[in-house]
Protein backbone atom coordinates (compact mmCIF):
# COMPACT_ATOMS: atom_id res chain seq x y z
CA UNK A 1 0.00 0.00 0.00
CA UNK A 2 3.01 2.54 0.49
CA UNK A 3 3.07 4.62 -2.20
CA UNK A 4 6.34 6.83 -2.63
CA UNK A 5 6.64 9.44 -5.86
CA UNK A 6 10.56 9.74 -7.15
CA UNK A 7 11.19 13.22 -8.44
CA UNK A 8 12.67 13.00 -11.82
CA UNK A 9 15.09 15.36 -12.88
CA UNK A 10 15.37 19.03 -11.17
CA UNK A 11 12.01 20.73 -10.12
CA UNK A 12 12.23 24.03 -11.32
CA UNK A 13 12.38 26.93 -9.05
CA UNK A 14 8.64 28.66 -9.51
CA UNK A 15 8.48 32.20 -8.38
CA UNK A 16 6.15 33.30 -5.82
CA UNK A 17 2.38 34.83 -6.29
CA UNK A 18 2.31 38.98 -6.01
CA UNK A 19 -0.82 41.01 -6.05
CA UNK A 20 -4.14 40.25 -4.28
CA UNK A 21 -3.81 39.85 -0.33
CA UNK A 22 -5.77 36.72 -1.28
CA UNK A 23 -3.11 35.35 -3.08
CA UNK A 24 -0.33 32.53 -1.45
CA UNK A 25 2.96 33.91 -1.74
CA UNK A 26 5.55 30.84 -1.82
CA UNK A 27 8.16 31.22 0.83
CA UNK A 28 10.34 28.34 -0.41
CA UNK A 29 11.39 27.09 -3.95
CA UNK A 30 9.54 23.90 -4.71
CA UNK A 31 12.04 21.61 -4.73
CA UNK A 32 13.30 22.44 -1.02
CA UNK A 33 9.73 22.28 -0.15
CA UNK A 34 9.68 18.31 -1.54
CA UNK A 35 13.24 17.86 -0.39
CA UNK A 36 12.61 18.72 3.12
CA UNK A 37 8.93 17.04 2.68
CA UNK A 38 11.20 13.64 2.03
CA UNK A 39 13.61 14.05 4.66
CA UNK A 40 10.88 14.14 7.65
CA UNK A 41 9.07 11.36 5.77
CA UNK A 42 12.31 9.15 5.18
CA UNK A 43 12.73 9.88 9.09
CA UNK A 44 9.53 8.54 9.90
CA UNK A 45 8.68 12.70 10.84
CA UNK A 46 4.86 11.97 9.94
CA UNK A 47 3.16 14.62 11.12
CA UNK A 48 5.99 17.04 9.95
CA UNK A 49 6.28 15.56 6.73
CA UNK A 50 2.71 15.92 6.32
CA UNK A 51 3.10 19.80 6.58
CA UNK A 52 5.81 20.10 4.06
CA UNK A 53 3.68 18.77 1.60
CA UNK A 54 0.98 20.09 2.16
CA UNK A 55 2.48 23.45 2.35
CA UNK A 56 4.21 22.14 -1.30
CA UNK A 57 0.57 21.72 -2.56
CA UNK A 58 -1.31 25.00 -1.42
CA UNK A 59 1.86 27.21 -2.18
CA UNK A 60 2.29 25.57 -5.54
CA UNK A 61 -0.96 24.21 -6.56
CA UNK A 62 -0.62 24.71 -10.61
CA UNK A 63 2.53 22.51 -9.96
CA UNK A 64 2.48 19.12 -11.59
CA UNK A 65 3.52 17.86 -8.34
CA UNK A 66 0.25 19.21 -6.38
CA UNK A 67 -1.39 16.48 -6.52
CA UNK A 68 1.90 13.81 -5.76
CA UNK A 69 2.03 16.13 -2.65
CA UNK A 70 -1.13 15.62 -1.70
CA UNK A 71 -1.38 11.84 -2.01
CA UNK A 72 2.18 12.02 -0.22
CA UNK A 73 0.60 14.43 2.24
CA UNK A 74 -2.57 12.13 3.03
CA UNK A 75 -0.21 9.11 3.00
CA UNK A 76 1.73 10.69 6.22
CA UNK A 77 -0.91 11.23 8.10
CA UNK A 78 -2.49 7.87 7.82
CA UNK A 79 1.31 7.19 9.11
CA UNK A 80 0.88 8.79 12.07
CA UNK A 81 -2.34 7.48 12.80
CA UNK A 82 -4.01 11.14 11.98
CA UNK A 83 -7.19 9.53 9.93
CA UNK A 84 -9.52 12.38 10.07
CA UNK A 85 -6.51 14.84 8.15
CA UNK A 86 -5.81 12.00 5.60
CA UNK A 87 -9.35 11.64 5.22
CA UNK A 88 -9.73 15.85 4.34
CA UNK A 89 -6.78 15.59 2.23
CA UNK A 90 -7.86 12.93 0.27
CA UNK A 91 -11.24 15.04 -0.14
CA UNK A 92 -9.09 17.84 -1.49
CA UNK A 93 -7.76 15.25 -3.70
CA UNK A 94 -10.59 14.04 -5.16
CA UNK A 95 -11.86 17.60 -5.40
CA UNK A 96 -9.28 19.01 -7.14
CA UNK A 97 -7.87 15.74 -9.25
CA UNK A 98 -10.67 13.51 -9.93
CA UNK A 99 -9.05 11.78 -12.70
CA UNK A 100 -5.77 11.72 -12.03
CA UNK A 101 -3.67 8.16 -11.96
CA UNK A 102 -3.98 8.10 -7.95
CA UNK A 103 -7.76 8.33 -7.78
CA UNK A 104 -8.15 4.60 -7.25
CA UNK A 105 -5.41 4.56 -4.55
CA UNK A 106 -6.84 7.62 -2.79
CA UNK A 107 -10.17 5.92 -2.47
CA UNK A 108 -8.51 3.18 -1.11
CA UNK A 109 -6.59 5.28 1.48
CA UNK A 110 -9.90 7.11 2.93
CA UNK A 111 -11.45 3.45 2.75
CA UNK A 112 -8.39 2.39 5.17
CA UNK A 113 -8.62 5.32 7.45
CA UNK A 114 -11.96 4.51 8.29
CA UNK A 115 -11.36 0.72 8.26
CA UNK A 116 -8.62 1.16 11.06
CA UNK A 117 -11.32 2.93 13.08
CA UNK A 118 -13.41 0.07 12.93
CA UNK A 119 -13.79 -1.81 17.02
CA UNK A 120 -15.63 -3.90 18.79
CA UNK A 121 -19.36 -4.47 17.24
CA UNK A 122 -20.42 -3.86 21.13
CA UNK A 123 -18.98 -0.36 20.55
CA UNK A 124 -18.48 0.68 17.05
CA UNK A 125 -19.67 3.91 15.97
CA UNK A 126 -20.52 3.81 12.41
CA UNK A 127 -17.00 3.18 11.04
CA UNK A 128 -17.13 -0.20 9.21
CA UNK A 129 -20.44 1.37 6.61
CA UNK A 130 -18.10 4.61 5.66
CA UNK A 131 -15.22 1.92 4.93
CA UNK A 132 -17.35 -0.57 3.34
CA UNK A 133 -19.02 2.74 1.48
CA UNK A 134 -15.42 3.40 0.38
CA UNK A 135 -14.16 0.00 -0.76
CA UNK A 136 -17.34 -0.24 -3.03
CA UNK A 137 -16.92 2.59 -4.85
CA UNK A 138 -13.22 2.10 -5.63
CA UNK A 139 -14.03 -1.44 -6.78
CA UNK A 140 -17.68 -0.36 -9.08
CA UNK A 141 -15.20 2.51 -10.52
CA UNK A 142 -12.09 1.08 -10.83
CA UNK A 143 -12.46 -2.40 -10.68
CA UNK A 144 -9.02 -3.03 -12.62
CA UNK A 145 -6.77 -1.18 -10.33
CA UNK A 146 -4.35 -3.01 -8.30
CA UNK A 147 -6.39 -1.77 -5.15
CA UNK A 148 -9.08 -3.97 -6.26
CA UNK A 149 -8.53 -6.88 -5.26
CA UNK A 150 -7.69 -6.00 -1.66
CA UNK A 151 -10.99 -3.86 -1.37
CA UNK A 152 -12.93 -6.54 -2.34
CA UNK A 153 -10.89 -8.56 0.72
CA UNK A 154 -11.75 -5.59 2.78
CA UNK A 155 -15.58 -5.93 1.49
CA UNK A 156 -16.11 -9.39 2.67
CA UNK A 157 -14.33 -8.58 6.12
CA UNK A 158 -16.87 -5.37 6.64
CA UNK A 159 -20.02 -7.43 5.72
CA UNK A 160 -19.78 -10.22 8.07
CA UNK A 161 -18.42 -7.38 10.81
CA UNK A 162 -21.72 -5.06 10.31
CA UNK A 163 -24.12 -8.51 9.63
CA UNK A 164 -22.04 -9.57 13.36
CA UNK A 165 -23.22 -6.02 14.69
CA UNK A 166 -26.81 -6.62 13.76
CA UNK A 167 -26.63 -10.21 14.89
CA UNK A 168 -25.41 -9.23 18.57
CA UNK A 169 -27.94 -6.78 18.79
CA UNK A 170 -30.46 -9.32 17.94
CA UNK A 171 -29.21 -11.44 20.57
CA UNK A 172 -29.31 -8.82 23.01
CA UNK A 173 -33.21 -8.18 22.07
CA UNK A 174 -34.19 -12.12 22.19
CA UNK A 175 -32.79 -11.97 25.94
CA UNK A 176 -35.39 -8.85 26.76
CA UNK A 177 -37.97 -10.71 24.71
CA UNK A 178 -38.06 -7.96 22.33
CA UNK A 179 -39.36 -10.09 19.77
CA UNK A 180 -40.41 -7.84 17.01
CA UNK A 181 -36.91 -6.08 17.01
CA UNK A 182 -34.55 -9.66 17.23
CA UNK A 183 -37.17 -10.90 14.39
CA UNK A 184 -36.36 -7.71 12.18
CA UNK A 185 -32.83 -7.39 12.44
CA UNK A 186 -32.51 -11.13 11.55
CA UNK A 187 -34.09 -11.07 8.56
CA UNK A 188 -32.24 -8.43 7.55
CA UNK A 189 -29.31 -10.29 7.67
CA UNK A 190 -31.01 -12.98 6.04
CA UNK A 191 -32.42 -10.55 3.17
CA UNK A 192 -29.13 -8.72 3.39
CA UNK A 193 -26.24 -10.21 4.05
CA UNK A 194 -26.82 -13.87 2.60
CA UNK A 195 -23.37 -14.26 1.89
CA UNK A 196 -22.17 -13.84 5.07
CA UNK A 197 -21.63 -16.52 7.92
CA UNK A 198 -24.12 -15.09 9.96
CA UNK A 199 -27.01 -16.20 7.61
CA UNK A 200 -27.25 -19.63 9.33
CA UNK A 201 -26.99 -18.48 12.73
CA UNK A 202 -29.96 -16.04 11.78
CA UNK A 203 -32.07 -18.56 10.07
CA UNK A 204 -31.60 -20.21 13.27
CA UNK A 205 -32.33 -17.84 15.62
CA UNK A 206 -35.53 -16.64 13.98
CA UNK A 207 -37.19 -20.14 14.56
CA UNK A 208 -36.27 -19.77 18.29
CA UNK A 209 -38.06 -16.65 17.72
CA UNK A 210 -41.40 -17.53 16.24
CA UNK A 211 -41.40 -20.84 18.20
CA UNK A 212 -41.26 -17.80 21.43
CA UNK A 213 -44.19 -15.69 20.23
CA UNK A 214 -46.26 -18.64 19.02
CA UNK A 215 -45.90 -19.23 15.10
CA UNK A 216 -44.99 -22.66 14.33
CA UNK A 217 -45.58 -22.31 11.34
CA UNK A 218 -42.93 -19.22 9.98
CA UNK A 219 -40.40 -21.26 12.82
CA UNK A 220 -40.73 -24.64 10.61
CA UNK A 221 -40.26 -22.49 7.54
CA UNK A 222 -37.00 -20.69 8.53
CA UNK A 223 -35.95 -24.38 9.93
CA UNK A 224 -36.60 -25.94 6.84
CA UNK A 225 -34.89 -23.23 4.84
CA UNK A 226 -31.50 -23.72 7.37
CA UNK A 227 -31.73 -27.38 6.53
CA UNK A 228 -31.65 -26.69 3.12
CA UNK A 229 -29.31 -23.90 2.66
CA UNK A 230 -27.00 -25.09 5.41
CA UNK A 231 -27.26 -29.21 5.56
CA UNK A 232 -23.84 -29.47 7.54
CA UNK A 233 -23.56 -26.02 8.97
CA UNK A 234 -23.51 -26.39 13.40
CA UNK A 235 -26.76 -24.04 13.54
CA UNK A 236 -28.18 -26.63 11.25
CA UNK A 237 -27.46 -29.70 14.37
CA UNK A 238 -28.76 -27.68 16.85
CA UNK A 239 -32.39 -27.81 15.35
CA UNK A 240 -33.85 -30.36 17.80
Amino acid sequence: MKKLFMLFGAIGVLAGCAGADNEIVASLPLADIYKTAYAEFNDKNYEEAATEFLKAETQYPASPWAADALVMAAYSQYMDNDFAGAILAVDRFMRFHPGHQDAAYMLYLRGMCYYRQVSDVRREPGMSAYALQQFQTLVQRFPHSPYAKNAENKIRILKNYIAGKVMYSARNDMKKENWTSAINRLQSIVTDAQETVMTAEAMYRLTECYTAIGLPEQANGYSEMLKLNFPDNEWTKKLK
